[in-house]
């Protein structure tokens, strides 16, 4: 940025503006130059002195700092003065002075931490504060000492300053709360002239090359010591990041970088910076965002550095630098503006998201989130806990974040650090939420933050967020499906589902509905005006305190949007393709914000100028609510005049005039005079507080005159009284007058009652028609009770008005008994004439309950009746009121008690009713009791329940009648078609034959069968047969097929096609039943029926060309194969007529295989054949003309044959014609003629004939010589002779195995003479030859030199480590031979055959763990192997699981691959299944505590399935069967978690039963064992039944060896699998098969009990996947693994499914057990499925 000089020009202060967009440096000449953030100069400006006088020279800026708002620049000088100077905003702007600081002493240093406050130190030792609002100075703290450096900590709350005496001291402004102290903090050993406040301590250096780092509290925490480095010089100046993160310490050619780590609670040194020629650093300013630091030099340069730990670019939009672990620069690329993101508790920021349209930062740390809006540089920061990730953020409201995890909706205000609210809730959509944050302003409300939410999904509350409390709470009948508060926070607008529109008022809690079909709805904006629509109308509420008062407009579209602005509100409606706006009234809109401000007057004025309306009449009434509750008279008499309601204007008039009176006599607006309040109570209706009022001001004659003008005469005497009034007994006379004046008789006898006057009170309520209280009067007082007139009088007045029971009991009061009963009875209160007639008249009271029960019967209380009857003794009365109230059971009571004559007529009445209820046991039961026992079995015949009828039918009928019955009935069913309900007759009376002879003639084959299949096992495989070839003769071929193959007689389904000429057919069922080559041979022979073009484009179609060609060709049907060969592969042609000349030859046709094997271009195979059958002719002439190669091994053949016919010299003729004499000097030296073969060699082939001498020498030997001595000598001569190679020979040939040293002179001397005096080749021959034989004999070293004299290196190695000279065989190999790791090579075999292993590791590692491997050690060999690659430890955990596994420790074999993984490799494949199949077999693992081992199995499979999906092994058989595997252990994992969890039990059955499904993976008998005892813990006995027999029958095919006698008719069109592997041994103990053996018995005597497996609505076993009609096949639930058929939940990853209870089920199951195992199924499904299903909701 600036430049070095040559020279000493000492930077003496730099400073960065607060908002990083001005550089300022203070060069040696004492000009500040301002530069841009680019580092461009822009402007600079002179500093001055204090007194002109002195010159320019006479002073040294020490000090300079930006002030925060950056318009201002405080300069520190040592000539004793601070000057601050306004730079102006702008570039060029003019610099002058507007404060000066005159001080005793030199300015050392200075510091601008806080607005107005500039703190700076002195030479004398002081540290001083500079206020420039009022421009006075004063003194913070003294010492004694020259002020050195000053510094402030992050937040600009506290300063340090450094003293020449290593003092360093401390003083805050405000502590924060931290409670640290004040004052001297620190004696440093030297005088920190470097000195920084970081976030975490303070840290300090200076002369004595070490950098220290402080406490708190002033302890050491960390020292960095630099004293041995020759290199470094002093430390001269330092800075802390403006994060605190970082410190940059400056020294000689050298900056030093400490870093923070939060996570070791420590300083970490980065790499320094070192800059050769950069000479001492003066100065060093860090911008304040914390992306660059600006360096000046003791030469006047200025560098500037980038300061981050990384950049890097998001979306291509956005430049993100991470200045420090806790702050991160974004630049918005396109628009240049920054965002500095920033941890204010210095936790470390993890990556920062741009999410909302490019508007919103998103960050974690450790314990916290980051949010900020980049528009309004609001930024947050709140306490977080958790990973981070999973949280779902939500940027619809502006002024808040909404933030989703795990069913909690968080709220966030941008700009604020602490969290708004939290709340419970699963429904995330933005139209289910609705936040509103200080919108609208109104009257007295500072801070209105509310929200509305769902608690369910037919539940809303609304929470105060200022308060932190709910609101309110609106429970609705439908699902809500949108929702929004208004601006205000006061009133809420919701739509259900059914679209109708509510509204809520939360202040007064009332719910209105305002709408009844509603697709739009919006509240306008800054305003209460609501816009809806409702099909084809505009609805608009201008005043929706009136809901009922709408403005409605026709519309032809839909609305799609609301727009206001510059004064306008629009309406956007589609109408297809055009756009339409509809305007609204904004007069009206006006009228609502006018009434929300307060501002009446204006609201009156509007609404004076609006016609008078529906809308405009609500305004006008709540506009005179509002007035009068805010006491404004005259607005309120205007509205009531504007509404008609004269009186209520008039009463307000005379109000007002009132309230203006006291307004001039006392000042204010008159509204608190008592008149004027009471006044306004009265209109109000509230009279109580109008009354208290008046008491209040002792006005008690206004408070009665009140109510004497209203008539409320009650309330008048009330207050008389109270008070004492005098006039109170005239107030009464008037009071009564007023009454008998009005005739209210009732009232006036009420108030002679109160009075005490009975008889008066009597005779006005005899008068006003109310003897009912003349006489409640008359019981209540005894006087009147003696008092005959009154009685006569009161009783006859009741009679006369038909009160008989008050009469009844005003004459039992008076004991009058017979009249009381008489009036009791005729009014019907027999309950009272009862208990009287007991007291008084016991005869009566039998005759008085028949009555009752009469009174009852015609009032229709029949079931009432019964009692009283069976009181009366009336049974017959009382069956037929039983009978009538349907009290079917209270009738048969009855019936049981009476003689059987009487009750027979009644019981057929019962049973018709239980037989219609289809209870046919009890109607039986009653049908026997009355003698119908036909009519029973009439009942049970038209319900078709045939065998109850067969038994009723056997008591009553022969068994013969029975059977014509039956027989006659069934045939008459099969005359309509009915034949299910025949076939069950049929069974009935025992005549299977008859219903099977039916379904024959109907050609109902499938019903046919399954009845054979039942009656009659043995001749089932015959039907099908039968029904096959009956089938195919009639030409129903697929029904055919289905037979033929049930019969398993797949060859006869293909025969049956192959006639037909249906070869597609016939080769689809060989592929499916046949064995692995028919579907070969079918094609082959219809390609075979094809022929030609058409054949070779079948067999290129299955891929079976070339296997059709090799089979034609080994099945000797050459024509067919050279067919296809010619059409398609020209290239077999060859190998064709080769067979076919093969084929020719061994049927003796030589001459045509003579022509095929030309034409297969093997001429020598036809010379071959010919030399073989001794036809030399032909094979001569084959040879000269097609292979002249040929033409010797002719000769030859024909030399073999002639020497064994003993023709030797035709056989040597041949030989020498075919340039062979080799061999007949061969076949001479085999006969033993030794003459001829010298002969021949010496003529023909004189190369061998010393050779052949030698051998012919050693025969001669052989037949006699003497020995080794001869040998010897024979050598010695040759030496002397100087024949040295046979000498040498010579010396080979001694063979003396007792005398070795004999032997090993020999053979060094031959080795001698070689290398002396024969050339290289003969020398290094016998050397081979010598060496390895002194080897032998253990002479390694001599073999060795004998190498090495040759050069021959390896071999000299070879013999060393022959003889275990490691050290040579190094030596050797070192010196002579670059490859030197052979030698380590057979070392490390060496020791790995001596078994040295730890010695094995430094040198082989693969051999080292082989060796582990193979003693044993694994533990080592796992710890050794860990070291190497993936791959190399996956090798050995495989032989370890292997190994284990042998020795039954599958559960160390599966924990091995949950710690390492599993790898996708094919050659581990086995020990996956081969721990599977352990697992499923293993005893115990039916129970909750096996979930562990099971989740193990399932996540092992689990990662097995993604790392083969990512190999090449990706779908292949072997990767469906891990799929599978991977399926049930999830099944059984799965079980176990819900079986430690009640509320589970069927979820645990429902996976039993599914694991059925898998038989040919697990144990059948353990399958359907477990299958059946879980069915029968959740009470499902039929499928416990049929599962636990099955397995019965398992156990029993177990102990015989074989599955022939197993049935499967039970599990028929199930995708239970029929033929599994018989498992080897018993899974289940013998005491839990006798247990299963005895309940099954027991239950199969019980009647109740249905062998069949529940079907659901698919006709179809409910828990089969393949439905039995359609063959669709449907997904298994995720959880219990039956079919998901309606209400499902899908999940990301196709193919998994749930069913929704289910899911549900499970999840409460998990929120209210909290079971870690079920929460772990979860956190598996989600990353099975692809995460878990969350539910969105929408308009639909």
């Amino acid at each position: 940025m600036h430049s070095p000089h040559d020279g000493t020009a000492r930077v003496s202060c730099m400073a960065w503006s607060a908002s990083g967009a001005r550089f300022a440096v203070c060069t040696a000449d004492r000009v500040v130059l301002l530069y841009d953030e680019h580092g461009e100069r822009r402007d600079k400006f002179s500093t001055k002195p204090l007194d002109a006088k002195y010159g320019r020279k006479s002073y040294v800026v020490k000090g300079m700092a930006f002030s925060p708002d950056s318009t201002k620049i405080a300069i520190g000088q040592t000539d004793n003065v601070v000057y601050v100077y306004r730079i102006g905003e702008e570039w060029g702007d003019k610099k002058v002075i507007c404060n000066k600081f005159i001080q005793t002493s030199a300015v050392t240093c200075l510091s601008w931490p806080a607005e107005n406050i500039i703190v700076f130190g002195l030479a004398e030792g002081k540290v001083r504060l500079a206020n420039t609002k009022n421009n006075k100075s004063s003194t913070i703290y003294g010492t004694d000492s020259y002020v050195v450096s000053l510094t402030s900590n992050v937040s600009g709350k506290g300063i340090l300053s450094g003293h020449a005496d290593g003092t360093i001291v401390r003083f805050f402004f405000d502590d924060e709360g931290s409670g640290e102290s004040q004052g001297k903090l620190v004696m440093h050993p030297c005088p920190p002239y470097a000195l920084a406040w970081a976030s975490n301590s303070i840290v300090a250096a200076g002369c004595d090359k070490k950098i220290v780092a402080y406490g708190k509290e002033g302890n050491v925490i960390q020292t960095f010591d630099y004293t041995q480095d020759s290199s470094e010089k002093e430390f001269t100046t330092a800075a802390a990041s403006p994060g605190g993160q970082s410190v940059v310490i400056g020294s000689y050619d050298r900056l030093r970088v400490l870093n923070w780590s939060p996570r070791r609670s420590a300083w970490e040194e980065g790499k320094p910076k070192e800059i050769a020629h950069l000479y001492t650093i003066t100065a060093l300013a860090w911008k304040r965002d914390g992306s660059r630091i600006c360096v000046g030099t003791l030469c006047g340069g200025v560098e500037q550095f980038d300061f981050c730990l990384r950049r890097s670019i998001y979306k291509n939009k956005f430049e993100m630098t991470y200045v420090g672990p806790s702050q991160v620069i974004v630049k918005n690329l396109s628009t240049g503006t920054r965002v500095v993101l920033k941890s204010q508790y210095g936790y470390e920021i993890d990556e920062v998201k741009i999410l909302g349209k490019d508007r919103y930062l998103v960050a974690h740390t450790s314990d916290t989130l980051l949010l900020g809006d980049i528009c309004s540089n609001k930024l947050s920061e709140v306490a977080w806990q958790g990973c981070g990730g999973n949280e779902k953020f939500s940027f619809d409201n502006e002024s808040v974040c909404m933030i989703f995890n795990t069913g909690e909706l968080t709220l966030v205000e941008y700009g604020s650090n602490d969290i708004l609210g939290s709340v419970r809730t699963e429904f995330m959509s933005p139209h289910l939420i609705s936040v509103r944050i200080n919108e609208r302003q109104q009257r007295g409300v500072e801070e209105n933050k509310r929200l509305a939410y769902l608690i369910d999904i037919k539940t809303i509350a609304t929470v105060d967020l200022v308060g932190g409390y709910n609101a309110g709470t609106i429970s609705h009948d439908s699902k809500i499906d949108w929702l929004e508060l208004n601006e205000t926070g006061h009133k809420l607008l919701f739509r259900d589902k059914k679209m109708r529109l509510h509204l809520y008022d939360i202040e007064s809690s009332t719910k209105t509905t305002v709408l009844n079909y509603c697709s739009y709805v919006q509240w306008v904006p800054g305003s209460d005006v609501v816009v809806a629509q409702n099909r084809n109308s505009l609805c608009i509420w201008y005043n929706i305190d009136a809901p009922e008062r709408v403005t409605m407009f026709p519309l032809k579209g839909d609305i799609v949007d609301l727009e206001r602005h510059n004064g306008k509100t629009e309406v956007i409606v589609s109408e297809g393709v055009n756009t339409v706006s509809y305007t609204l009234d904004e007069g009206l809109i006006e009228f609502g914000t006018a009434v929300d401000d307060g501002d009446y007057h204006r609201a009156t004025a509007f609404l004076e100028t609006l016609e008078m309306s529906a809308e405009a009449e609500a305004m006008w009434k709540t506009l005179s609510r509002l007035a009068l509750e805010a006491r404004q008279l005259h607005i309120a008499k205007r509205c009531f005049a504007a509404l008609g309601n004269m009186a209520k204007a008039q009463f307000l008039h005379e109000t007002s005039v009132i309230a203006d009176q006291a307004a001039q006599e006392h000042g204010g607006d008159g509204t608190d005079h008592y008149l004027v309040r009471a006044r306004l109570a009265m209109l109000d209706k509230n009279y109580k507080l109008a009354e208290m009022i008046f008491l209040e001001q002792n006005a008690t004659e206004e408070a009665m005159d009140m109510y004497q003008e209203l008539h409320m005469w009650d309330e008048c005497i009330v207050v008389a009284e109270a008070k004492g009034h005098p006039m109170l007994d005239k107030l009464r006379r008037d009071y009564y007058q007023w009454l008998l004046d009005t005739q209210q008789e009732e009232k006036a006898g009420e108030v002679q009652e109160g009075q005490g006057d009975y008889l008066a009170a009597i005779s006005l309520y005899l008068r006003a028609g109310l003897p009912a209280k003349a006489a409640r009067l008359a019981m209540s007082r005894d006087e009147l009770l003696t008092n005959g007139d009154i009685i006569n009088r009161v009783s006859t007045a009741l009679i006369r008005g038909e009160l008989y029971e008050q009469a009844g009991d005003l004459l039992e009061k008076v004991g009058n008994s017979r009249r009381a009963l008489e009036c009791y009875c005729k009014g019907s209160a027999f309950l009272k004439a009862v208990e009287l007639a007991r007291l008084a008249f016991p005869g009566e009271v039998v005759k008085l309950e028949e009555a009752w029960g009469d009174h009852l019967v015609q009032q229709k209380q029949l079931d009432a009746a019964i009692n009283h009857y069976i009181e009366a003794r009336c049974s017959i009365k009382a069956i037929e009121a039983a009978l009538g109230a349907r009290q079917w059971k209270k009738a048969i009571y009855i019936l049981d008690l009476q003689d059987k004559q009487t009750a027979a007529k009644y019981y057929p009445r019962i049973a018709q009713h239980y037989a219609a209820l289809q209870e046919y046991q009890v109607a039986e039961e009653l049908y026997i009791k009355g003698d119908q026992i036909k009519d029973a079995i009439d009942m049970y015949t038209q319900a078709g329940l045939w065998e109850q009828a067969h038994k009723l039918a056997v008591k009553c009928m022969s068994q013969e009648d029975v059977s014509v019955l039956y027989i006659t009935q069934a045939q008459e069913m099969e005359k309509q078609g009915m034949y299910k309900e025949a076939e069950r007759l049929y069974i009935t009376v025992n005549e299977p034959d008859l219903a099977i002879a039916m379904y024959k003639n109907c050609k109902m084959y499938h019903e046919m069968v399954c009845l054979v299949a039942k009656y009659h096992k043995n001749l089932l495989n015959d039907t099908h047969l039968h029904l096959g070839k009956e089938l195919e003769a009639e030409g129903h071929l697929q029904e055919a097929e289905y037979h033929y193959l049930e019969a398993k007689d797949w060859k006869a389904t293909v025969n049956m096609y192959r006639v037909n000429d249906m070869w597609e057919e016939a080769y689809r069922v060989a592929k499916a039943h046949g064995g692995a080559n028919s579907y070969k041979q079918v094609a082959y022979m219809w390609a075979k029926s094809l022929g030609g073009e058409a054949a070779v484009k079948l067999l290129s179609k299955f891929g079976l060309l070339e296997m059709a060609i090799d089979y034609a060709v080994n099945s000797g049907v050459f024509e067919f194969a050279f067919e296809l060969a010619r059409l398609s592969m020209k290239q077999k042609m060859p190998e064709i007529h080769l067979k076919y000349a093969m084929f020719l030859e061994d049927e003796g046709k030589f001459e045509e295989a003579e022509t095929e094997f030309i034409k297969a271009g093997k001429p020598k195979e036809a010379v071959l054949m010919f030399v073989h059958n001794q036809n030399w002719d032909a094979a001569q002439r084959v040879a000269e003309a097609y292979d002249p190669d040929s033409v010797a091994d002719v000769l030859v053949g024909q030399a073999r044959f002639a020497f064994e016919q003993g023709e030797f010299q035709k056989a040597e003729a041949f030989l020498l014609r075919a340039q062979r004499p080799d061999l007949a000097v061969k076949y001479y030296k085999e006969a033993g003629m030794w003459s001829k073969a010298l002969r021949i060699c010496k003529e023909y082939v004189p190369s061998l004939l010393e050779d052949l001498q030698e051998e012919c020498s050693r025969e001669a030997v052989k037949k006699g010589s003497n020995g080794t001595e001869g040998l010897l000598d024979q050598a010695r001569e040759w030496e002397q002779a100087g024949e040295h190679a046979r000498a040498v020979d010579c010396y080979l040939k001694v063979r003396d195995p007792s005398n070795s040293a004999l032997m090993e002179k020999c053979l060094l001397k031959a080795a001698e003479l070689a290398i002396k005096f024969l050339g290289r080749s003969q020398s290094m021959q016998v050397t081979r030859t010598v060496a390895p034989q002194l080897v032998a004999m253990k002479k390694y070293s001599e073999a060795a030199e004998l190498y090495l004299s040759l050069d021959l290196i390896q071999e000299a190695i070879d013999a060393f480590i022959e003889g275990d000279e490691w050290s040579k065989a190094k030596h050797v190999a070192k010196e002579l031979d670059p490859r030197y790791e052979y030698v380590d090579q057979r070392y490390k075999e060496y020791l790995k055959n001596q078994g040295k292993v730890d010695s094995l590791v430094g040198i082989d590692v693969i051999a080292a763990l082989d060796l582990y491997a193979e003693q044993e050690q694994w533990e080592k060999c796992l710890e050794v192997a860990a070291k190497q690659n993936y791959k190399v430890l996956h090798k050995y955990i495989a032989l370890y699981a292997s190994h284990l596994i042998r020795e039954g420790s599958w559960d160390k074999a599966l924990s091995l691959y949950v710690h390492h993984g599993t790898p996708a490799n094919p050659q581990n494949f086995n020990i996956y299944k081969r721990l599977f199949l352990e697992m499923v077999n293993a005893p115990g693992m039916n129970c909750a505590e096996a979930y562990s081992s099971w989740a193990d199995l399932r996540d092992v499979l689990f990662s097995l399935c993604e790392n083969i999906v990512k190999s090449s092994e990706s779908n292949t058989p072997a990767h469906e069967e891990f799929e599978t595997m991977l399926l049930i252990s999830h099944y059984y994992a799965t079980r176990s978690a819900a079986q430690g969890v009640k509320q589970l039990d069927v979820v645990a059955a429902k996976l039993s039963i599914s694991l059925l499904r898998h038989t040919e993976l697990l144990p059948a008998d353990k399958v359907f064992y477990e299958a059946g005892v879980a069915a029968k813990a959740v009470n499902w006995e039929n499928m416990a039944f049929i599962f636990l027999n099955h397995f019965l029958d398992l156990s029993d095919a177990i102990e015989d060896g074989n599955l022939d006698s197993l049935d499967h008719s039970d599990f028929q069109n199930t995708d239970i699998p029929f033929e599994v592997p018989l498992p080897a041994q018993q899974h289940v103990p013998e005491e839990k098969r006798e247990e299963v053996r005895d309940w099954v018995l027991t239950m199969s005597m019980d009647q109740r009990l249905e062998q069949v497996l529940p079907q659901d609505e698919r006709d179809t076993y409910e828990a089969s996947l393949v439905a039995a009609n359609t063959g669709v096949r449907s997904l298994p639930c995720v959880l219990t693994g039956y079919p998901v058929l309606r209400n499902k939940i899908d999940f990301k990853r196709p193919g998994r499914e749930a069913n929704k209870d289910t899911w549900n089920k499970f999840l409460m199951a998990v929120k209210t057990s909290h079971s870690p195992a079920c929460q772990d199924v979860l956190k598996f499904l989600s990353q099975w499925c692809g995460g878990l299903p969350s539910t969105n909701f929408s308009f639909q």
